[in-house]
C-alpha cells in the first residue's frame, strides 16, 4: 500500500525530501476534489496526507467521505490547530482525552 501526499508544491516538498514519491499538486479546488475522489477509489493507496487548510476548503460531502474513509486513511495535517482528530476520538470512545 502506498502513502500519497496531496497539496501545494510547498506542502509536498518536505515529504518528497523524506523519500515519498507519490505526490499530487492539483492546480485548483476542482482538480483537488477530483484527485481526492480518484485516490479514495484506488485500492493501492493506504494513506493519503493532505493539508488541513486545503481539506477544510473542500465541499462538505467530500470532506465527510474523507473523514470516514478507512482504506485509504486520510490524514489532514497543518500548522493551524485542528480539532478533527479530537472530535473523532471523542465520538468513538465517548471521552474527550484532551481535558
Amino acid at each position: 500500500m502506498e502513502i500519497v501526499i496531496v497539496g501545494t508544491p510547498e506542502f509536498t516538498l518536505g515529504f518528497q525530501l523524506a523519500g515519498i514519491s507519490t505526490l499530487y499538486n492539483p492546480e485548483d479546488d476542482e482538480a483537488m476534489a477530483s484527485t481526492l475522489r480518484g485516490l479514495l477509489n484506488n485500492k493501492n493507496v493506504g494513506v493519503v496526507v493532505i493539508d488541513s487548510a486545503t481539506q477544510a476548503a473542500l465541499p462538505e460531502r467530500l470532506r465527510e467521505r474523507l473523514s470516514t474513509s478507512v482504506s485509504p486513511t486520510v490524514l489532514g495535517i497543518g500548522t493551524e490547530e485542528d480539532t478533527t482528530l479530537r472530535d473523532t476520538i471523542r465520538k468513538a470512545i465517548g471521552v474527550d482525552l484532551w481535558k
